[in-house]
């Protein structure tokens, strides 16, 4: 799925409740918006079996430090990010389940490829035959990330467009995709 904004998760969590609620095993991870007073103070990451920890906070300061990661304004917090969700993909990746599994990845993005052991799982968990992916990623622009290219032009891949005309009605595009997909 390409992302336009934020309402994209909100779609992600739509799909991921209906796949739930027909039984199907899911697991996986989306980012969500921190709100103070507001104004957007930074992301997220909640795993979809509740825990939750930051992604990236806004920096105060405008030096930045070597060990740092920014997106914009936004400092990343990989530490939090790898420890939520690297022993979630390699969960995913070992399961011995008869079904396929859903793996929710959302977002692979700017903030999430610092991560070089996030990339190095995301592409086991792509290769993997057992794990069907429901991943985001962002709409080209600006500097093209490799990953995301990489996944963009796999043949097995299907990517969805989302608009705010669309997002409304493509639940039931993407439901029917991910189902074909576990067969």
């Amino acid at each position: 799925i390409s992302r336009t904004s934020i309402e994209v998760t909100t779609l992600i969590q739509k799909v991921t409740q209906a796949l739930k609620s027909s039984g199907i095993p899911i697991d996986g991870f989306y980012t969500e918006e921190v709100r103070e007073g507001g104004r957007r103070t930074g992301f997220d990451v909640v795993t979809l079996s509740g825990k939750r920890g930051p992604l990236s906070r806004v920096s105060s300061d405008s030096s930045t430090s070597r060990r740092e990661y920014r997106v914009g304004q936004y400092v990343v917090d990989l530490v939090s990010f790898e420890q939520l969700v690297l022993p979630m993909l390699r969960n995913v990746n070992h399961g011995s389940n008869a079904e396929k599994k859903i793996c929710v990845i959302d977002e692979i993005g700017k903030m999430e490829l610092f991560s070089q052991a996030f990339i190095q799982a995301v592409r086991q968990t792509l290769t993997g035959s057992e794990t069907v992916v429901l991943g985001t990623i962002p709409i080209p622009k600006g500097k093209p990330l490799d990953l995301v290219e990489e996944i963009r032009s796999r043949k097995d891949v299907k990517v969805f467009n989302v608009s705010k005309e669309n997002r409304n009605s493509i639940l039931q595009d993407i439901l029917a995709a991910v189902e074909s997909c576990r067969k």
